[in-house]
């Protein structure tokens, strides 16, 4: 397994706007093509005006087979161009779990 960990840096103002088109209109593709979605947070403390999401996949091979499904989709691409206005970073890590973590909640992987 792998965590995606995305980290996006919105413009001062940003957070509020972006994730309420995220819960309207990026969410349900999201789920529906990446599956495995683990939640999306805002940050209080540290760098500000900083969303960070994370999506589980089987191996590098899932990632890149349902992200590349993702961007062939009309619903993602709409809702990709209305919060591009608001990035202004954008941070992608792939982070390998240890044996010793404990499971992630009820995270099943779908096809």
């Amino acid at each position: 397994m792998i965590i995606d960990y995305r980290a996006y840096t919105m413009h001062s103002g940003g957070a509020a706007p972006f994730m309420e088109l995220f819960e309207n209109e990026g969410l349900e593709p999201q789920k529906r093509i990446l599956g495995n979605f683990l939640g999306i947070y805002r940050t209080e403390v540290g760098p500000i005006n900083q969303i960070i999401m994370m999506f589980a996949y089987q191996d590098l091979n899932d990632r890149q087979t349902r992200r590349d499904a993702l961007f062939k989709d009309p619903a993602f691409l709409a809702y990709l161009a209305k919060v591009r206005p608001y990035l202004r970073d954008q941070e992608v890590r792939l982070l390998v779990p240890s044996t010793c973590n404990p499971p992630i909640g009820d995270t099943v992987f779908t096809r």
